[in-house]
């Protein structure tokens, strides 16, 4: 697929990393020269120096050839009028723009093809904020994803000392919790993956990555790390976009304590913030500040400034300080790689919380949805079986019967719409019918190809 990203800053350069690692044919717009050159020198892509609004810059950049756009520039009013020109001018058929204003990522006739023409918006900071709230809601869990609207969750969770899995194989403990609706398709051991099957055995500190029914989730999390966990006080460090964004939206749900280091911005979040909101000004790796502000009382500690490096320091300091969770916003992939694993509990990546909003575009076949996992390793998607047994790899098999390339699981069957839907965790036996909304959980991008023939339908389909 032929994409141009405009805009070479932290999420630009996310998004490009992951999808010229997939092999598309990437185009970055940007009027850094060193940013574009730096880019260029890394990744297998073309860098174009010049304002993305300028039709001769994007001509230049290959826009009459191009399959989609993305807008990723520092501006909302950039990436706006960078789609307009993108769909009136050279007619590329999906347009993404990075917005956010909320005033500007409201459906409507602003956006639609007679407004600015954007096809899909991303807000970094509100999918990092959602992000953070499904792991308050499930806080024994690394990573929340759902599917098929929120009807079924593949969790992320490390294996714990009390676990009914620890030390257990997975048929054992898929016999004892036989009333759950629930499917193991990954275990990791420090970097590597291991092998699924009944008679896998699992270890304390494995990572777990299991398909779920929503309404079992909270007892398989339970079972899996043997703990019940509540988020009650949470700690923020950090009071740009993300953090404020965050402290509103906890406002009756949880105690806050913020930490910005500049002072006027602390006189703006308090401004911002109810007065039962505490902001403090001051260093997050200032160890005498967070005895004194009891970080070992913390259910969540998190670390959200715009350095990496000091998300980093701060958290590690916590958590050997005695918070109980920690988590660190870190933009750049190599240092969340080598986090993996370490003191810090969980790692987000503002773009790799958006990645799968612009995946859904790329995948090819009848893909609704698309999870990145893993750094952008991993992948889960979930599309749809259309076309019957003559025209589709899917529809009328049974799952015995599906060639899935080694690497690749069936994860959940989502059937039918509304009040009659139904999650399955398929069985050896289980037959594919029309419109099922498959999950499939693809341990290695290269496979992804493969996985996508699967949901595409043959020419003689109508």
């Amino acid at each position: 697929m032929r994409i141009i990203i405009l805009g070479a800053g932290r999420v630009g350069e996310s998004v490009a990393e992951s999808l010229a690692l997939e092999r598309n044919d990437i185009t970055v717009i940007d009027p850094d020269p060193d940013r574009v050159l730096a880019l260029q020198d890394r990744l297998e892509l073309r860098g174009v120096v010049g304002n993305g609004i300028q039709s001769s810059v994007m001509r230049q950049a290959g826009a009459q050839d191009a399959d989609m756009f993305v807008a990723c520039a520092a501006l909302d009013e950039t990436n706006l009028v960078a789609c307009k020109v993108a769909h009136t001018v050279f007619g590329i058929p999906t347009t993404i723009a990075r917005v956010r204003l909320r005033e500007f990522s409201e459906p409507g006739p602003l956006l639609d093809k007679s407004g600015f023409a954007v096809d899909q918006v991303i807000c970094p900071e509100e999918s990092v904020t959602r992000y953070i709230h499904q792991l308050i809601e499930y806080p024994q869990a690394l990573q929340m994803l759902n599917f098929a609207q929120g009807r079924v969750f593949l969790a992320a969770v490390r294996v714990s000392e009390p676990s009914d899995l620890a030390g257990a194989s997975i048929g054992a403990f898929a016999g004892r919790h036989a009333e759950v609706e629930m499917r193991i398709v990954a275990i990791y051991r420090g970097h590597h993956e291991l092998a699924v099957g009944p008679d896998t055995v699992v270890h304390t500190g494995d990572e777990v990555l299991v398909m779920v029914n929503r309404p079992d989730v909270r007892e398989t999390l339970r079972a899996i790390t043997g703990q019940e966990r509540v988020v009650r006080r949470v700690m923020i460090v950090g009071g740009g976009k993300v953090g404020l964004r965050l402290a509103r939206s906890l406002v009756g749900q949880c105690e806050v304590k913020l930490i910005e280091q500049d002072r006027k911005r602390c006189e703006y979040l308090a401004s911002e913030l109810p007065a039962d909101t505490l902001v403090l000004q001051g260093n997050a790796s200032d160890e005498q500040l967070l005895i004194e502000e009891h970080v070992e009382d913390m259910d969540l500690f998190l670390a959200l400034t715009n350095a990496d490096e000091e998300n980093i320091m701060a958290t590690m300091l916590a958590k050997r300080l005695g918070a109980r969770r920690v988590l660190a916003l870190i933009n750049r992939r190599a240092y969340a790689d080598m986090m993996q694993g370490s003191a810090i509990d969980i790692t987000v990546s503002p773009a790799q919380t958006v990645i799968g909003e612009l995946l859904a575009h790329v995948r090819r076949g009848a893909v609704a949805a698309v999870h990145s996992l893993r750094h952008g390793a991993a992948e889960a998607l979930e599309g749809v079986a259309h076309g019957d047994a003559r025209t589709s790899r899917l529809v009328g098999r049974r799952v015995e019967q599906i060639e899935l390339p080694h690497g690749a699981r069936l994860g959940a069957i989502v059937r039918g719409e509304d009040d009659g839907c139904r999650v399955l965790m398929p069985h050896h036996d289980t037959v594919i019918e029309p419109e099922d909304h498959v999950i499939i959980f693809v341990a290695h991008k290269r496979l992804l190809r493969d996985v996508e023939k699967l949901f595409q339908v043959s020419a003689t389909f109508l």
